[in-house]
């Protein structure tokens, strides 16, 4: 026998119906787990998703290992995902029966700079709530300096594999699952950051009905968004 004869090749169906099981396995012991999976090869459709998950390659010390974590949340193989502000947890599966625990803290936006410079856009806040970019805030969110995505310096990995890799292929595949994440909610990259949104919407509410009464006149334009909607669109009480 050569020594090529104990490899056995998987397909990548193959893979995602190993997943699959164990995925299952894994949701009965703990119920309230999250999965991320994906449909499609996309991981990310949204502006935000494809945005966070393009931002990843600035935290790779080696780029096989951002490949795999791609091949990982493809796969199935993030089995849990939770986020809050300043931390992303998650469980993902490794090969044999090994699961690993990846925990990602992430430093708040300590200063009030997004609140003063979002104030008033309402318009823009609402276009944010349903997944879409607000072009009005390009450069509040997107600057290199002062945007929305951490930083090197903002972001700190760990994970419980052997993998001694600054971001490890199973950190990569959590990662990659907040840009899927994001797809269907945007706002937790707000929430993830330190930014409290519904503050946020609250007085931007009071500022914009604020102006619209100075200036108010017999006709109501159709461009007005109502301040009971905005609220409404945001669960705000």
């Amino acid at each position: 026998m050569s020594s090529y004869d104990f490899y056995e090749y998987e397909s990548i169906a193959e893979k995602r119906d190993r997943a699959t099981t164990k995925r299952r396995s894994y949701q009965k012991k703990h119920p309230n787990a999250v999965p991320i999976t994906i449909n499609g090869n996309k991981i990310a459709k949204s502006f935000w998703g494809k945005a966070w998950c393009n931002h990843l390659k600035y935290y790779a010390d080696h780029d096989n290992r951002v490949s795999r974590g791609r091949s990982y949340i493809k796969n199935g193989f993030v089995f849990d995902l939770a986020i809050k502000e300043g931390l992303i947890t998650g469980t993902v599966s490794g090969s044999g029966n090994n699961l690993y625990q990846v925990i990602i803290t992430i430093d708040p936006i300590a200063d009030q700079r997004l609140e003063e410079q979002i104030n008033g856009h309402v318009e823009s806040l609402e276009d944010l709530a349903y997944g879409k970019f607000p072009k009005a805030l390009e450069k509040v969110f997107l600057t290199s300096e002062n945007g929305l995505f951490p930083k090197m310096n903002e972001i700190q990995f760990s994970c419980s594999c052997p993998d001694s890799a600054y971001m490890c292929k199973h950190v990569s595949a959590i990662l990659y699952a907040v840009g899927a994440k994001l797809d269907s909610e945007p706002l937790l990259l707000f929430e993830l950051r330190g930014v409290d949104t519904s503050a946020l919407v609250k007085r931007s509410v009071e500022e914009k009905m604020s102006s619209l009464l100075e200036n108010a006149s017999s006709v109501k334009s159709d461009r007005i968004i109502e301040d009971d909607s905005i609220i409404d669109l945001f669960d705000l009480e």
